[in-house]
């Protein structure tokens, strides 16, 4: 099928009860690219999420995702798409390899074996494959997740929070991986609390804050919504290192000349 946009959003709202959640949402995500969606806790974005990915109904507005529609295609929309979520969805008793075998089987896949061995050479998990997952690192497991969530080249994948509970190492592995998927034709729409996991990954930003897009746009772009930047000087204080250094080395040339 024949899209200009992996995901066009227009006018989306939803309220649960008395509660407003998202209020007139329209976001445009380009085929191949990375976007990340910032916003704190309770700014709206798994729901967001969720009405892309089929699991929630809008109360107005439209979304397509792969050029289907999220309503009234629901089946299509799921095919094109895979959602990692904020915790890896990994079965800690079963090895990597028979993780990939599982899901490529539940998806009804030819060659569940070969599409596993491609994915753990793919995500540099083919030593680990054949260990069980309850032994791998933090990074490892999410990068596993992610391999999961490509079986069956979906089109678009949708990261919610993926380097929640990360640790720095970890989270750099993620990154690399999510930059390589794109690069390789994936559309990836992120959701972030982390401003430095946006900025390094991101094609486009788009801000949501109660409920709204506030702003979207390159880094770029959204640079120039701030002032202009100015040029101060400080005082800039010796390190301790700097101070060890001078003290040794006044020593040293005093006791040179007695």
């Amino acid at each position: 099928m024949t899209y200009t946009s992996a995901i066009t959003i227009a006018g989306i709202s939803k309220s649960y009860g008395d509660h407003p959640v998202l209020h007139s949402v329209d976001l445009v995500v380009a085929r191949g690219s990375i976007v990340a969606l910032l916003g704190s806790n309770g700014a709206g974005k798994t729901t967001l999420v969720k009405i892309l990915c089929t699991l929630l109904k809008a109360d107005s507005g439209s979304a397509t995702v792969a050029g289907y529609d999220v309503a009234s295609q629901p089946a299509a929309v799921r095919s094109a798409i895979s959602l990692t979520g904020q915790f890896a969805a990994v079965d800690d008793i079963l090895t990597g390899r028979e993780n990939l075998i599982l899901v490529a089987q539940l998806r009804h896949q030819d060659h569940a074996g070969q599409i596993a061995d491609d994915l753990l050479a793919r995500f540099d998990l083919t030593d680990a494959g054949r260990r069980r997952v309850a032994t791998y690192s933090g990074g490892m497991r999410r990068r596993l997740d992610i391999a999961m969530s490509l079986v069956g080249n979906p089109q678009v994948l949708i990261l919610d929070e993926p380097t929640t509970g990360l640790d720095p190492q970890a989270r750099n592995e993620v990154w690399k991986t999510v930059k390589t998927l794109a690069e390789g034709g994936t559309t990836v729409l992120l959701t972030t609390q982390y401003l430095q996991e946006a900025e390094h990954l991101a094609d486009a930003i788009a801000v949501l804050h109660a409920g709204r897009i506030i702003a979207h746009g390159s880094l770029a772009d959204l640079r120039q919504l701030l002032p202009p930047t100015t040029i101060e000087y400080v005082e800039k204080q010796p390190t301790l290192e700097e101070i060890f250094l001078a003290i040794i080395g006044g020593t040293a040339s005093q006791q040179a000349t007695r």
